[in-house]
Order: C-alpha cells, then structure tokens, then sequence
C-alpha cells in the first residue's frame, strides 16, 4: 500500500474512543434486524454499492458506487493507494467508530460479492464494526420496509485511514506458500474455471495446489448461510487445523464473498483475500493446476469465441 506523507502523522496520534457495537451486532443482519436496530435509534451508517440508489434505497443510506473502490480494467481487483480509499471513505461520511451496514442491490450472490470487497476494504482501512445485509436492498424492500427515493449528498466525515495486512496477502506471499505447500488455498471461482475449461482475465487453470470451494456454496436460496452453516462447510474442507486460508478468484470479487463467510462467519483464523487474485497471478508466468496444453487451449478459445459470437 501507499502510505501517506508525513503531513498526516500528526492526525494519527490522536486519541480515539472506541464505542461498543449496538446489541445485536454481527456481521450478517437480515432485514428484519437491521430494522429492529434502526428503530431503537442506534447511530448506523448505511452505505449502498450496487443498483438503482435513486429509484429506491433504505432512508438514510448514501451511495458509493463499487467502481470507486475498485482498480481499473487491467485488474480490478488489485488493492489501491490507501489514500485514494480514504478520501471515498470520507466523502460517503464513514469514520472508524460508527457502526457501518455495506448494503448491494440484491440482484444475486455475485452481487454480494461486491458488498464483501468493501466491507474487506474498510476493514482493512480501520473500520470497527461492519456488517453485511443478507438479501440486500431488494429483500429489505421485499419484506415491506420503509424506503425512500431521489439522490442523497453525503456528510462528510474526518475519517483516516490506516491500512492493515491482517486480511490481505499479496502475490509474493502466495507464492511462497505454494512452494511450501502451508496453506489452503480456495478459488472460490464456479468449477470451469478452476478446471481451467473457461476463464476471463486470467489465463486458464488454478493456482497450484489449490482446492475448489466455490462461492456459490455459501448460499442457500440466494441469501448467505448462517455462521453454523458457514463453520459446517469449513469443516468439511478441513480449515479448522490451517496455519494459513487464502481465498482468490479472478479480480478478488468471488472470493471476497469466501473471506467473509470463512472469516466473519466461521471465525476461521488467519483468512486472508488475494485481493489481485488470478489477473495479477498469470501475468508473472507462475506454472498453474488444470491449465490447458497449446492445442487444448486453441480448441477451447475457438468455442469461447464462436459462443460469444452467436
């Protein structure tokens, strides 16, 4: 990350009171909860990420579209300077102390995915208490509660950043344990990528040495299973006992959405996101699991062609 300048130092050594999260806090709140949380009058920052934020939002949330919190189009998932994500941060009006809700639009689970990576991200950044909304905007509306229309002008806040690496790893690190063979490594990608028969930004196949464990798996009619339910699929992948989990996809959307099961959920020690994920990966030549042969390859990306041709 990209620290900043000494100018800034001053701001860090001031002291801050870190508040208790509201009773009933957690990581995952249904509609239902989030309400009830609203309506006791708890101070809850509501920031919106995906869909139609004017054509309907929860009352008091602002909206911060996904793209300010992603990287451009070479790799979207690699991490930005910390200043960049603060001063996103501080024009939505997030600070470190205030409960904060990362809602998306609802539309799918890999629409969740965007709503995990800013929750990773301000996480990472130094954000106290963060919570997902299962179901997100459209099953809050679905289950009749209050809504509102129109834009929204943020507050400002006086928020700063201060990036940790606690939940980051980056590709050095990751192929270091691919030589060392002490981690459990996840593509949360759906199987055809992880059998290297599709892929989009990345060349075909997985990092070596990899499981799959696809996002998917953590959801149960379109909304994201319960913490037992979570502890229960990270069991039967053996995470309890691994010194190391490090989740990765394409561009660290999919995965976002393992981290926060395995990590938030599970409680699975020491999950990590690749936030770079395959884009970054493939690009240094490292040698992958199920990647194709040249003529394999030619086949494949001929089929890819005439599919997305017709």
């Amino acid at each position: 990350m990209l620290r900043k300048t000494a100018l800034t130092l001053t701001l860090a050594a001031l002291p801050t009171l870190a508040l208790a999260a509201p009773d009933g806090w957690k990581p995952l709140l249904s509609p239902a909860e989030l309400s009830a949380l609203i309506e006791r009058g708890d101070d809850i920052h509501i920031i919106r990420v995906t869909g139609d934020f004017a054509a309907g939002h929860i009352p008091g949330a602002v909206f911060s579209p996904y793209e300010s919190w992603r990287a451009g189009p070479t790799n979207p998932g690699a991490v930005l300077p910390e200043l960049e994500y603060e001063s996103e941060a501080v024009r939505v009006g997030v600070t470190a102390e205030r409960p904060t809700v990362i809602v998306h639009d609802g539309a799918s689970p890999t629409d969740m995915g965007a709503a995990a990576r800013v929750y990773w991200t301000l996480k990472s950044l130094g954000v106290e208490d963060l919570a997902l909304l299962n179901g997100g905007y459209q099953a809050w509306a679905k289950a009749g509660l209050p809504t509102a229309t129109g834009e929204v002008t943020p507050t400002e806040s006086d928020f700063y950043a201060e990036w940790r690496d606690d939940w980051y790893i980056p590709t050095s690190e990751v192929t270091a344990l691919v030589e060392s063979g002490e981690a459990k490594l996840l593509d949360s990608r759906p199987e055809g990528f992880f059998q290297g028969i599709a892929w989009s930004i990345a060349r075909p196949g997985t990092i070596r040495g990899a499981e799959n464990l696809q996002f998917s798996a953590f959801f149960e009619d379109g909304l994201m299973v319960s913490p037992e339910r979570a502890r229960e699929i990270a069991q039967a992948q053996g995470l309890q006992d691994a010194p190391i989990t490090v989740s990765f996809c394409n561009t660290g959307h999919w995965a976002a959405l393992n981290w926060f099961a395995l990590s938030e959920l599970a409680e699975i020690p020491n999950t990590r996101l690749y936030a770079e994920s395959m884009a970054e990966y493939t690009i240094h030549g490292h040698p992958l699991d199920n990647e194709p042969g040249r003529a394999e390859y030619m086949w494949l990306a001929t089929k890819k062609w005439v599919a997305e041709i017709f």
